[in-house]
């Protein structure tokens, strides 16, 4: 390869904004992970209260 050659591919590649947009999907994509994450420990407690409430109402008072 010759140095004008190396230099084409650089821009090249400098340019391209595919590699860009990949990047920012696996970024939204993680970030959306977390929010999920956090969700369920946020949420964790208050539906589990919840649910055992209504299998007390379902079972007559009987601890499940």
């Amino acid at each position: 390869m010759t140095l004008h050659t190396i230099r084409t591919s650089i821009r090249r590649f400098a340019k391209d904004e595919e590699g860009l947009t990949i990047v920012e999907y696996a970024v939204a994509g993680g970030l959306i992970t977390v929010l999920v994450a956090a969700a369920f420990v946020l949420l964790g407690g208050a539906v589990d209260t919840k649910i055992r409430a209504l299998c007390q109402v379902v079972n007559s008072n009987v601890a499940c």
